[in-house]
């Protein structure tokens, strides 16, 4: 029997405003364990909590992002659990009446686009954060650090849409984009900026109702998410394939060992008993405020991607690529717009495809390599044209211009400064070049007269001894044209 995955996921982002949603502490990460909390975050009798606007403004843009209908009015809610890092003993979420509903993103895997329906994006507080595994006085004890208590969240509930990993990771990776590019979250999945629990469930291919599901937690990467669903799949359909019955619960996934763990079973599954907060009115949007949010909301990865396909006429593989992040898709159009108008790009390519191979090719490898962002690259636009350009002019060849540009970055010298400093200047002198092919030809006789043969092969043995006695400065469209002249003689 062939069976068929059901997936929806629930993501949770933090919003990257300076104070937490309900009081005035920081929300900055990485400060010394409870050092950035007050009465209200703690949960102090006789505090009263006040709404953060740009709380609220942020979580509007994402819904404006992403589709969904903002109602005018949505009601906070008590979400009632005891656990030790949620001081007040209940967190403020919303339930009934959240902020924001049915809305949807499209995703492309494997070349075929797929809708995801998105059900609600609400908002919500964090809790704090459990360290378990301290040691104190040679004891054992875990701590809790309330900093992160009251951090405030958006949390995005997708509809059942999903059929197997890849599409999971897609959705996961347009979620963030989205966020990242709206600059209310960013993304960071290993410092729980943005996290995700998955409901997955299997049912035999055509059959309409649900299975049984299982609720997946502590996934901190895309990798990781990927590997919990393949592996809560397979575990699922084994399970029924041997008789037995999906069990709904809550399962861990040990990253270490790739399988995922049962933690907790339907009936002892929390009863939250949510009922409206009592300390917070009703949160009133009007249609102004919803239209002025909306006229800040900048061009989203999936609209610019078309663009740079339309605009640029480049691969939709390299748009994906360079709107990865705003910065590197600014970056990449700064510096087709400061080389345009200037020829028509190295080896023949258009403008758009060279700027697109140079920076999918040297500036993102080297800034891999270090770990870097493209905000602190030390290539700026205008040193990247200026080599390209060099290249259009025959100053230097691409190979020494991908030597220099390694220098450029390195140092952030300025690459005319490199060429000239480190005497890097193309070789285009025909003469010159003769001079070079003839000794190194008389040098080969052996060579010459197997290629007179018919082993063609040997064309780039001449050519790799012409480079070399030249010290890889000769123009290789010149080179080649002269090398084929006097091997034909």
């Amino acid at each position: 029997m062939k069976y068929e995955a059901v997936i929806g996921l629930e993501v949770h982002a933090q919003l990257l405003t300076k104070s937490k949603v309900f009081c005035g502490c920081s929300t900055k990460f990485g400060a010394e364990a409870n050092t950035q909390v007050c009465p209200v975050c703690l949960g102090m009798p006789g505090t009263l909590p006040v709404l953060n606007k740009t709380a609220v403004e942020y979580a509007v843009k994402m819904a404006l992002a992403t589709h969904c209908k903002v109602n005018h009015k949505s009601l906070f809610a008590r979400k009632n659990y005891f656990y030790p890092d949620l001081p007040k003993g209940y967190q403020i979420s919303q339930y009934n009446e959240p902020l924001t509903q049915r809305g949807y993103i499209d995703i492309e895997v494997n070349g075929e686009k797929k809708h995801i329906g998105i059900t609600r994006v609400h908002m919500e507080e964090d809790a704090g954060k459990l360290l378990h595994g301290e040691s104190y006085e040679d004891a054992d004890y875990s701590f809790v650090d309330l900093n992160r208590a009251g951090v405030p969240l958006i949390e995005i509930v997708s509809e059942p849409d999903i059929r197997n990993s890849e599409e999971a990771v897609e959705y996961l990776k347009a979620l963030r984009d989205i966020l990242v590019y709206l600059e209310i979250c960013d993304g960071n999945m290993e410092e729980g900026s943005f996290r995700c629990d998955a409901n997955v469930s299997v049912r035999p291919a055509g059959q309409k109702e649900f299975g049984t599901k299982a609720e997946l937690k502590n996934m901190n990467s895309f990798r990781f998410v990927q590997k919990a669903i393949e592996y809560e799949i397979n575990r699922q359909i084994e399970v029924i394939e041997n008789g037995g019955k999906v069990i709904q619960e809550t399962r861990l996934f040990d990253s270490d060992k790739g399988v995922t763990i049962s933690m907790r079973s339907k009936e002892e599954a929390h009863d939250y008993r949510y009922f409206p907060e009592p300390d917070l009115l009703p949160l009133q949007i009007d249609e102004a405020w919803i239209a002025e949010i909306k006229s800040t909301l900048p061009e989203l990865p999936a609209e610019k991607r078309e663009r740079f396909v339309k605009e640029y006429g480049i691969p939709s593989y390299d748009a994906g690529v360079l709107t990865a992040t705003k910065e590197l898709a600014n970056y990449y159009e700064e510096c087709v717009q400061k080389y345009r108008g200037q020829g028509s790009g190295i080896g023949g390519q258009e403008i758009p495809k060279t700027v697109s191979n140079w920076v999918m090719g040297e500036l993102l490898r080297l800034l891999k390599e270090d770990n870097r962002d493209v905000k602190d690259c030390p290539v700026k636009p205008d040193n990247l044209v200026k080599l390209m350009k060099m290249v259009d002019a025959g100053i230097v060849n691409l190979k020494t211009a991908k030597e220099v540009f390694e220098d450029v970055y390195k140092t952030g010298k300025d690459p005319e400064a490199i060429v000239k400093g480190k005497g890097l200047v193309q070789i285009s002198d025909e003469g010159a070049l003769v001079k070079a092919i003839d000794e190194v030809l008389a040098a080969n006789p052996k060579e010459v007269a197997e290629y007179k043969t018919g082993k063609e092969k040997l064309f780039s043995f001449f050519v790799g001894q012409t480079m070399k006695a030249t010290k890889g400065q000769a123009n290789p469209q010149v080179l080649n044209r002269l090398l084929k002249e006097r091997l034909a003689r």
